[in-house]
């Protein structure tokens, strides 16, 4: 297996995490304090969305003036249409990606509209996004199923990738929102993705609600796709959907999975556990992931706990 000397993560947890949970906005400020001081280097800083239905992400705006910035920082949202993506804009944010759905069910109950509608409203998003600084793409939420209908194939991506293409969006974020992707699932979608675009173009983004985020990671590597999203402790869920498993893939247990592979990331790992472990006590966020609760797997000459052992 040919695997790359290094991907970028691209930290989602500030948007994930607080549009379930409301927080002030100094939280926000000194997670992501705390993670750019671990290495992290790209986030999903917030979303453009009204303020009355998220209100965990009302302070959108003043996250994106709050946050200090470092060379080559990379700060995104979420956009849901033309007058998020202005917000977006004058915020300052270098990345705005249309939340799109492949399913047309959740569609309609998540927005009020349809998809056929959603691809009509980010052609008026494009055309404004050409004379703006911002760079605009789409995710493609629910792209390998769910959150109730079956999996779907590279085959079914094959209309939207068209479509998408015909309006100029050639950035996409495909979501596996609710973690239907084992690997050989993961491969055939994403090749059938890198038919329209090159992978430079492509990030991949990875829940782990059945288990399977992990073992779904490296195809990716295979692939080429250097751009992966996730989320500290495995955080995250929809305010209108209470109960379900909404969190991205625990990016500390991802992080631990590619050092060991010889795939650099740039991030502390042990910084990055301690930050998973504020976030949980701090916001009280329900945290997943191996790494954060057992410790890193011991590197040579690294100091060893003693051990403890009791009959």
């Amino acid at each position: 297996m040919s695997l790359p000397d290094g991907v970028r993560i691209r930290e989602i947890a500030p948007r994930l995490t607080f549009q379930d949970h409301v927080v002030p906005t100094a939280i926000k400020i000194e997670l992501v304090q705390r993670l750019v001081d671990a290495g992290v280097r790209a986030f999903e800083l917030s979303s453009f969305v009204r303020a009355d239905l998220v209100p965990g992400l009302a302070d959108a705006a003043e996250v994106f003036a709050q946050v200090p910035r470092v060379p080559g920082l990379s700060l995104g949202c979420c956009v849901g249409n033309r007058r998020g993506l202005g917000r977006a804009v004058d915020a300052g944010a270098d990345t705005a990606y249309f939340l799109l759905s492949a399913d047309e069910e959740f569609a309609r109950a998540n927005i009020g509209r349809s998809t056929a509608d959603s691809l009509r409203e980010l052609e008026r998003m494009h055309a404004y996004a050409a004379d703006q600084d911002v760079m605009l793409g789409t995710y493609i939420i629910f792209a390998w199923g769910g959150p109730i209908a079956p999996a779907r194939t590279g085959e079914d991506l094959e209309p939207l990738a068209r479509r998408l293409l015909d309006i100029g969006v050639d950035h996409w974020i495909l979501a596996d929102s609710s973690g239907y992707a084992a690997p050989p699932h993961m491969r055939e979608l994403v090749t059938a993705a890198l038919a329209h675009v090159p992978p430079g173009n492509l990030t991949v983004q990875i829940h782990d609600d059945r288990g399977m985020g992990l073992a779904a990671l490296l195809p990716l590597l295979e692939l080429g796709i250097h751009a992966i999203d996730t989320s500290l402790a495995g955080s995250g869920g929809h305010p209108a959907m209470p109960g379900t498993q909404g969190g991205g893939l625990c990016t500390e247990d991802a992080v631990q999975l590619l050092e060991l592979c010889g795939v650099d990331t740039g991030i502390d790992l042990p910084r990055l556990i301690e930050t998973a472990n504020w976030l949980t006590g701090e916001v009280g966020v329900p945290g997943k992931g191996f790494v954060r609760h057992t410790g890193p797997v011991p590197s040579a000459g690294q100091p060893s706990t003693p051990l403890t052992f009791t009959w």
